[in-house]
């Protein structure tokens, strides 16, 4: 009968159990897929000590009853070796076919991850509170709230990816995120009408840029999102009917790639009725509209051509959101420098803000604003409804009662 295998310490060793030359211990054991893994630590059980300048770890007993439990319930040992970072580069493999800006996101989330020491670590070493201590670090280092939001976005799905492909039992990332970092994201505001009123006299009356001024009174007037506006095309605007046909929306890439893409939500396919002032602003546009040497002409994925947009840039290419976007800087800051009473930071979305409430306010019945904004959730229409201040309140409390009189 052949002699029980001990430590250093005379202590009985288990099967598959050993320990090497420099005291560690190692425990073997077969994976479910039939492969020879091996554990170290050195402690064999949690009351030993370890040597000085040895990193503590968890004892082998301990690893090997994970290990058992892991065996027993089919999950992959160790994670599979997969970090975080192959973890969420894995998770995006899967997602084929999605939109540039969600493709843009994606790569967005993989670069901050690259950066990360977190990146690095395996996935069944992530605890619940390494996951909220990574994005306490990722705000202490200056990321935005709506930045971690992303990343969470991202990181949260992948992990639950790898607990139902049995490499982890729990999702380290299931918990609410304002519990853990702070919310210091602006909330895009509308502005008041009176705002509206000089931000748009202003343009009007500016010879630099009073050439956007009838862009920006129909984003005013229609709510219609930049990447819808700069969508559309002289086909899309029945000025006999009053109204804009919304289906698609146009998007530039980082490459300078341009592309159609169908709208946000299905719901966002819709007519927005115009007023009378819109219409007169659209025939502005369209009798004033630049004479291209070549009409440039984007593709969707389908190869359905779409041409006749609205607005060219000096390239003789449709203006994208990004030029909107910095002409509102520019005349923010030129009113600014001007009157003693500043504007608020006043963008294209605002603007889509600003019409929705200023519709709320005007009593416009919740489930036609819906249809006109293109929500496909109506709780983000009610919403701009819990925005109104008393006045507003007061107003329509009293319309109401007199109304019962």
């Amino acid at each position: 009968m052949s002699a029980k295998r001990r430590d250093n310490r005379n202590r009985i060793l288990r099967n598959g159990e050993s320990q090497r030359k420099d005291g560690r211990y190692m425990y073997k054991y077969i994976d479910n897929a039939g492969n020879a893994k091996y554990v170290y630590s050195w402690k064999l059980v949690k009351t030993d000590t370890v040597p000085q300048g040895a990193k503590n770890d968890v004892s082998l007993r301990d690893k090997e009853k994970q290990i058992h439990k892991d065996l027993e319930d089919d999950i992959v040992s160790l994670g599979g070796g997969m970090t975080v970072l192959e973890l969420v580069k894995k998770y995006i493999s899967q997602k084929t076919g999605v939109r540039h800006n969600i493709e843009a996101n994606y790569n967005f989330v993989i670069n901050i991850i690259k950066k990360e020491a977190f990146g690095n670590k395996r996935i069944d070493k992530v605890k619940l509170s390494d996951a909220k201590g990574w994005l306490i670090k990722l705000q202490a280092d200056g990321r935005g709230y709506s930045t971690i939001h992303t990343v969470r976005g991202v990181v949260r799905p992948a992990f639950q990816m790898a607990v139902d492909d049995d490499l982890i039992r729990k999702n380290p990332f299931e918990f609410q995120l304002a519990t853990v970092v702070v919310n210091d994201s602006v909330t895009r505001e509308a502005i008041t009408r009176k705002q509206q009123r000089a931000f748009l006299e202003f343009i009007k009356a500016d010879k630099h840029f009073n050439r956007y001024y009838e862009g920006i009174y129909i984003l005013f007037h229609t709510g219609l999102r930049i990447s819808e506006f700069v969508g559309l095309t002289v086909s899309d605007i029945d000025l006999e009917n009053g109204k804009i046909n919304i289906d698609h929306q146009l998007q530039r890439k980082r490459n300078m790639e341009y592309i159609i893409e169908a709208t946000k939500t299905d719901s966002g396919t819709r007519m927005v009725p115009m007023t009378e002032e819109v219409q007169e602003c659209f025939r502005f546009i369209i009798t004033n509209r630049k004479k291209p040497k070549k009409e440039p002409v984007i593709y969707d994925k389908n190869r359905v051509a779409y041409k006749g947009f609205l607005y060219l840039d000096k390239n003789e290419m449709p203006m994208v959101a990004l030029h909107w976007e910095k002409y509102f800087q520019h005349i923010c800051e030129k009113y600014n420098k001007i009157y003693k009473e500043e504007l608020p930071k006043i963008t294209p979305h605002v603007c889509r803000h600003t019409f929705c409430s200023n519709m709320a306010k005007s009593g416009m019945n919740p489930k036609t604003l819906q249809k006109i904004m293109g929500h496909s959730d109506i709780g983000v229409t009610l919403n701009t409804y819990t925005h109104l201040d008393f006045e507003d309140i007061q107003k329509e409390m009293k319309q109401v009662c007199d109304s019962e009189l």
